[in-house]
């Protein structure tokens, strides 16, 4: 699936492995993983048969593997199978588990216990949501992921610019509308009942191994079912390792894989994050003629101006905000703000329209990886 050199064992990638999570979070390298996402039992602890108005029977989740005797015994593995998936965890990996008010405070508490570190709690709004039939409680419209690293020093990956163009360019928010799992997407058995009676969308795994993961890393699912986590990572160039006990949602998974594509082309599964690419000076523009000495450049606004100086520092000499310094603290200045990205502040004029100086810079970055690419073709 990638050229990435991953830590763990070639024949565990892109596999589904048959047996018990905690045993097998055991088994996998120290440090070898870069995420997981965790679907864990809710231990919804239900009582007796939930029924529609109409009398039908309602499908829930009443699953042995969802069945514990107290909350001390569903703490014990919660603590249990999150020990050892830090364990696999990369120092620099992070973790995403999802429930509801069942235990998603509980896996919180023990995740910190351990060491973890949390980011963000996100809240899954369900744009379908099952209705509460007994009419006694609010209907149940979201469930609750909460993201977080290794450790508190842990340099994780956030794909924030990816994040924010799914998003129409703006930033996305830690509430995500999305559907439940219905139609063509939800796996079936051969009496066409649910395979499985929690499989997640494939909208949300999308957006969470898309937003911390990078083409070639390595993505566990401890707690597979049907293969969600498996068949995203594939279309998105990650490599998985599920982990699930029952065979049955084994074969659902598997099929489900292998009938799914991989786009394999680099530049179109990952957004580089500009604090990665290239650092272009702003002295560089006026050293490569891109802005002169004495160019006048404004804010969006046209409220404020300043001229370019020789040595990269813009001159602002009207009134009472006389100063001179970098396209940052002069933009702060003129503010009276802490900071400021003077790369989105200030605006050259071209043609009678005002562009923010950060289009001449990637202008720029272009121009250079089209140079190196050239130096390091081979001659004919």
């Amino acid at each position: 699936m990638s050229s990435k050199k991953s830590k763990v064992s070639t024949s565990k990638l892109n596999t589904i492995i048959n047996g018990n999570c905690i045993e097998e979070l055991k088994k996998l390298e120290s440090g070898s993983v870069d995420m997981i996402f965790a679907d864990p039992p809710y231990n919804l602890q239900l009582n007796g048969d939930l029924h529609r108005p109409d009398n039908s029977k309602v499908d829930a989740v009443d699953d042995e593997w969802d069945q514990f005797e107290s909350f001390k015994a569903y703490d014990k593995f919660t603590h249990d199978w999150l020990s050892a998936a830090r364990d696999a965890l990369d120092e620099n990996g992070s973790i995403w588990v999802i429930g509801s008010y069942h235990n998603i405070f509980r896996m919180g508490s023990i995740l910190q216990d351990l060491g973890f570190w949390i980011l963000n709690d996100v809240i899954w709004r369900k744009s379908n949501p099952m209705p509460n039939f007994r009419g006694r409680r609010f209907t149940n419209a979201h469930e609750t992921l909460i993201w977080a690293a290794k450790s508190k020093d842990s340099k994780y990956r956030f794909n924030y610019e990816s994040m924010k163009a799914l998003n129409e360019d703006l930033q996305m928010r830690s509430d995500w509308f999305l559907p439940l799992c219905t139609g063509h997407e939800r796996l079936k058995n051969e009496d066409g009942d649910k395979l499985h009676p929690t499989q997640k969308p494939e909208s949300l795994l999308y957006r969470v191994i898309l937003s911390s993961t990078l083409k070639g890393d390595v993505v566990v699912d401890p707690f597979f079912g049907t293969g969600t986590t498996g068949a995203v990572a594939k279309q998105l160039g990650r490599n998985f390792i599920g982990i699930e006990q029952d065979k049955t949602y084994i074969k659902g998974a598997q099929k489900r894989i292998d009938a799914t594509e991989e786009v394999d082309e680099k530049e179109i599964l990952e957004a580089p994050a500009k604090r990665e690419q290239k650092r272009i000076p702003f002295g560089w523009l006026i050293e490569q003629g891109m802005l002169k000495p004495g160019t006048e450049l404004t804010d969006h606004k046209n409220k404020f101006s300043a001229k370019v100086g020789a040595d990269g520092q813009l001159i602002v000499s009207e009134g009472q905000n006389k100063f001179r310094g970098s396209i940052h603290k002069t933009g702060a200045h003129l503010q009276d703000a802490p900071s400021c990205n003077g790369w989105t502040y200030w605006h050259y004029h071209e043609n009678g329209r005002r562009f923010p100086i950060d289009v001449l810079r990637e202008r720029m970055r272009t121009n250079l990886k089209k140079t190196e690419d050239a130096s390091q073709s081979p001659v004919n």
